[in-house]
């Protein structure tokens, strides 16, 4: 990551495409709001499988902002994250203009946990059904989880250091320090972040054989971390693509900063061993602060994992009040993933757009669906609550075991 004396990578732009809206606007108001968009699956094909909550992204027309070759080419993971990434760079203000004398200043970075289930299976039932001359040729590359990172270069021009990171869920957060190694190396900017599609029923079978998976079927019920009713968690469709930029670069040309990405650090614990996940978050945490050089006083929100799993929030809690000791009880911890699901790797991206959010808004979101909290945490619940934010602390867990800690500071006002 960054010291003061070294390349400081900041936010410029955020975009969010995720169940609970389809621009950053309509995320944050319902964020805000406390708003839960959980409900019944409706997507063809999952009808009689055992998911029944999730959340969907609704009136998402892709046509509406990518072109018609780039669309037959890509799965609907990648459609995602290709319009993030569009209304990242509008936020951003960053067009051609800015980078067409040094396409190689600016990379790609993203994450995924799957890839393209839609059009793999789409494509293999017609090798089954019709035979392999009625496969498509994309079925090569629209599936393979390194897709959204070519697609979104490809389109863009952009020919800077451009990876895929395949983490696990907290494969978001590692996406992001990525891009801030790619910066403090000489990039000028990268835009970063993940989106997922797990809904179609080829991908929701597989997640089936994920014991933390809620299979309730009351969407107010299926996903409450923190709560003596936690059963685990619902999927989600979704994510955020962010522009990260090296700070003087961003200046230069005028863009606003909006937040700096202070400090990150990831762990391994292995796959579902909750209990062990205590001391790999703890030790997470304690690396992004040491990363930033931040106190654990100075942390004013926390952004929980809030898996759902009454062993991985018994250990969340507790990697939290080991971490940030006596200041722990009166820190504001928020899970907003709640009233939208579990986007894999977009989660915690999502979670980064929030914290950003929160921090110009001077608000923390609350955690929809969530009373009677059981854990020693200052879980905000009901309706946002207001604060100064100058600090957020971002937290994720995977399933297979890793485990990641960000930390950001608001961004510094401009020169008037």
């Amino acid at each position: 990551m960054s010291s003061p004396k070294e390349r400081r990578s900041v936010v410029t732009g955020i975009g969010v495409i995720a169940p609970n809206g389809v621009s950053t606007d309509a995320f944050w108001k319902a964020t805000r709001e406390g708003i839960s968009v959980l409900d019944v699956v409706t997507r063809e094909g999952c009808e009689h499988l055992p998911l029944k909550v999730a959340g969907e992204v609704r009136g998402f027309d892709p046509a509406d902002l990518i072109e018609e070759r780039y669309l037959v080419q890509t799965d609907r993971f990648t459609h995602f994250a290709m319009a993030a990434a569009n209304l990242a760079l509008d936020d951003a203000r960053l067009g051609r203009a800015d980078y067409n004398d040094s396409p190689f200043a600016v990379g790609v970075v993203t994450a995924a946990g799957s890839g393209g289930g839609e059009f793999g299976q789409r494509e293999l039932q017609r090798l089954w059904g019709q035979g392999s001359r009625h496969v498509g040729p994309y079925q090569s590359i629209a599936w393979f989880y390194a897709a959204s990172t070519g697609q979104i270069s490809i389109r863009g021009g952009f020919k800077g250091p451009c990876g895929v990171v395949a983490s696990d869920e907290a494969g978001g957060l590692d996406a992001l320090a990525h891009a801030c190694r790619t910066i403090r190396r000489g990039t000028d900017a990268v835009v970063v972040g993940a989106a997922e599609a797990p809904l179609a029923p080829y991908s929701v079978v597989c997640q089936l054989g994920y014991d933390d998976l809620s299979t309730l079927d009351d969407p107010a019920r299926a996903y409450r971390p923190f709560t003596s009713g936690a059963c685990g968690f619902v999927p989600a469709e979704g994510g955020a693509m962010l522009v990260v930029e090296e700070e003087a670069a961003a200046r230069s040309r005028g863009a606003t900063v909006r937040a700096v990405l202070s400090g990150h650090a990831a762990t391994f614990t292995g796959a579902s061993l909750w209990e062990e996940s205590r001391d790999g978050l703890a030790h997470a945490i304690r690396g992004a602060l040491e990363d930033a050089r931040c106190a654990p006083e100075e942390i004013d929100v926390v952004f929980a994992d809030a898996l759902g799993v009454p062993a991985a929030d018994r250990a969340e809690a507790l990697a939290i009040a080991d971490t940030l000791g006596r200041h722990a009880p009166q820190v504001p911890v928020t899970a907003p993933k709640t009233g939208t699901g579990r986007a894999y790797c977009g989660a915690p991206v999502l979670d980064i757009a929030a914290a950003v959010l929160a921090m110009e808004d001077g608000v923390v979101p609350p955690t929809p669906n969530v009373v009677d909290v059981c854990h020693d945490l200052d879980v905000v619940t009901g309706r946002a609550r207001p604060g100064e934010l100058r600090t957020a602390l971002v937290l994720s867990r995977g399933l297979m075991g890793s485990n990641a800690a960000m930390v950001l500071r608001k961004g510094p006002k401009s020169p008037s």
